[in-house]
């Protein structure tokens, strides 16, 4: 249950949470995370689509549908399990966002409109509120997409946003970046949004609507593409692990994996070249700034390489570690074992229903001293949380009761 101690930067913030999949629980979890109040709302019976992904412990009791997926992205929240389809469901949102400061949705454009619930409508119920939404392709009211009624996912987002075009092997097909940062970027961002509407809220006294496109954040993030085009014409695609315009830059195999090494700077690169047994290659004609590196790149890449695979990772931490910019390319199983791990606090153990087993899931990596965050209570179970966030906002026992005869909560 809730750690009623726990007092982060932002206790007090209440956040009703109508979304579901990745992107929006992510943008919650993570005002989630600073202490605010999240009450995330389900449908009866069904609750979130991700509830009943894996992955699942082992011994989890009958796939019990509360999976780690779910598990990662909807801790510190409570969850309240509401049928948005009938008529009393929708009044319980309505009294719910009187007292909310901010509400978070990611469905398609329109759908919150035809509940009856648009942001205008609970905006005359709360002039404060902060109405945030998370779509595809944005909402209408801050610029009509072509594309404004497409789903989309990550990986549509990628696609359309850029990201896929610049990724993947040189010369090779686009390829879509591991963790689904389509959904990601724009949750962090729209986090962000939040924020930003709720602290403005505080001087003037009025809410606004907060609209963050998946396609819009991930153009965004695609850092040096748009200068690229717009300066010199170039449309850059796939460059692999390699920089265009940084050298070196990337990944190095070593004779048990790979090593990330970025040494542009020119005194970087001279302790590189001197740790190599190499230093006639710190005034050579190719290699002495970084330019001349860049045009020389797959020459550099090459001596590197040379050298690298000679060592193990391990081996090469003690020669780089410290000195040049440099990182063992590390799985999930190396980042368990990793001491910086440990010390940072990145993993958080939970209960895990279901299952007689602990699990672990992230925890914030906003580090705070006065008020610090992070995770202190599990993903709920779907409804969890219903009667005592209805009881705060009101209702009494047999109103919860009846609500819960008739399904209308869950």
């Amino acid at each position: 249950m809730m750690n009623e101690e726990f007092s982060g930067a932002l206790k007090g913030l209440k956040v009703l949470d109508l979304t579901r999949a990745l992107a929006g629980p992510f943008c919650t979890m993570l005002l989630a995370d600073q202490g605010a109040e999240v009450i995330k709302v389900e449908a009866v019976g069904s609750g979130d689509g991700t509830r009943v992904m894996p992955p699942f412990r082992p011994d989890q009791q009958d796939r019990l549908p509360y999976g780690g997926y779910f598990h990662s992205v909807n801790r510190n929240k409570q969850s309240v399990a509401i049928d948005l389809k009938a008529e009393e469901g929708k009044a319980l949102i309505r009294t719910l966002v009187q007292e909310c400061d901010v509400l978070v949705e990611n469905f398609r454009a329109g759908v919150m409109e035809g509940l009856g619930l648009s942001y205008e409508s609970l905006a005359e119920l709360n002039p404060r509120l902060v109405y945030a939404t998370i779509r595809g392709f944005g909402d209408p009211r801050t610029g009509e997409s072509p594309y404004c009624h497409w789903p989309a996912y990550d990986v549509i987002a990628q696609s359309m946003g850029g990201m896929m075009s610049i990724t993947g092997p040189a010369g090779g097909e686009p390829t879509k970046v591991g963790p689904g940062v389509g959904d990601l970027i724009p949750g962090a961002l729209a986090a962000v949004g939040v924020l930003s509407a709720v602290y403005e809220a505080q001087r003037s006294g009025r809410g606004q609507f907060v609209d963050v496109a998946m396609y819009d954040a991930i153009l965004a993030f695609c850092e040096r593409m748009v200068p690229q085009y717009s300066f010199e014409g170039v449309v850059p695609g796939p460059v692999g692990n390699a920089h265009g315009a940084l050298c070196p830059f990337g990944t190095f195999p070593a004779s048990d994996g790979y090593v990330a090494i970025a040494c542009p700077g020119d005194n970087f690169w001279r302790l590189l070249c001197e740790e190599m047994g190499r230093p006639e290659l710190i005034e050579d004609e190719r290699f002495r700034r970084n330019y001349h590196r860049t045009q020389h790149q797959e020459a550099c890449v090459a001596l590197i390489s040379d050298w690298t695979r000679q060592f193990t990772r391990k081996e090469l931490a003690s020669k780089l570690g410290g000195k040049i910019p440099f990182g063992p390319v590390q799985n999930v199983k190396d980042i368990f074992e990793d001491p910086h791990v440990a010390v940072r606090h990145l993993l958080a153990e939970v209960e895990q229903p279901g299952s007689a087993t602990p699990v672990h899931i992230p925890d914030t990596p906003i580090k705070m001293t006065r008020t610090p965050g992070g995770v202190r209570r599990r993903a709920p179970l779907l409804g969890e949380d219903t009667d005592s966030v209805l009881r705060r906002y009101g209702l009494t026992d047999d109103q919860i009761a009846d609500l819960r005869a008739r399904k209308i909560v869950g």
